[in-house]
């Protein structure tokens, strides 16, 4: 393990911004699988970020498109959408050799070592996913997060005490009502639109800024200058260090 996530480890590092593996440690292991989050974990990784999906006999699953980007051993089953795939026929692809785990198998592996931030992907899957987080009790420190404001809200209806966050691409006029609108705390902002003045607002509506994807050490230390509350990342190898170095 390097030194510096070590330190981090050790809790000898600063801990703001919070360092996030964008879908684990993509750039070392197939994204979105046990392998890439345990990596994550060794390269000091204060949290891991996935994206999930429901099974058609519903079974949350960690991968990042609807149709599975992957390959099966059964090759009939390939260019089927995951919601119309069993949990047992999922379990026949693999992502370069590593197969496609579930969300249970992930908490179960990361349990309270980082944050889990769920990305919700399938439509109209709250409610399984709500319950597999709550399934698994050595994982306690998760949020979920969605492009699709409505699945936050959705998310928070049946666990109000959930953490939750919004996914944005453009730049809104007024962060808070997007946050209140759904219940959110996390503000997750595509990293090149970030300003002081976002960052501002957020703080102002009792929101977290999360920047992402930030792959440049130095974006990354001009983010953190301006106050965001953590960085989400594909080279945590990259970003870890250049975090550390200005702490």
């Amino acid at each position: 393990m390097a030194d510096w996530a070590l330190g981090r480890q050790l809790g000898e590092l600063s801990r703001s911004p919070e360092l996030i593996g964008h879908r684990g440690a993509p750039r070392e292991r197939p994204e979105n699988t046990l392998a890439a989050f345990l990596r994550a974990l060794d390269l000091g990784a204060d949290a891991v970020e996935l994206d999930v999906h429901s099974t058609r006999d519903g079974v949350v699953v960690v991968h990042h498109d609807f149709v599975p980007h992957a390959t099966s051993s059964v090759p009939s089953l390939e260019g089927r959408p995951i919601a119309e795939l069993t949990a047992a026929e999922l379990s026949t692809f693999h992502v370069s050799g590593e197969p496609i785990p579930t969300l249970s198998a992930v908490l179960g592996s990361i349990g309270p070592r980082a944050r889990i931030y769920v990305e919700i992907k399938g439509r109209g899957i709250e409610q399984v996913v709500v319950a597999t987080l709550e399934s698994v009790p050595s994982a306690t420190n998760f949020a979920v997060h969605s492009f699709d404001h409505r699945a936050v809200q959705r998310a928070r209806a049946i666990k109000p005490a959930i953490a939750a966050g919004i996914l944005l691409y453009s730049y809104l006029i007024d962060p808070g009502a997007a946050l209140s609108a759904a219940g959110a705390r996390d503000y997750w902002q595509e990293w090149s639109m970030i300003d002081a003045d976002l960052v501002h607002a957020v703080h102002e509506a009792n929101g977290r800024v999360v920047a992402w994807t930030v792959n440049d050490p130095d974006a990354a230390r001009r983010l953190a200058a301006m106050g965001v509350d953590a960085i989400c990342t594909d080279v945590l190898q990259v970003i870890g260090p250049a975090l550390a170095a200005t702490s």
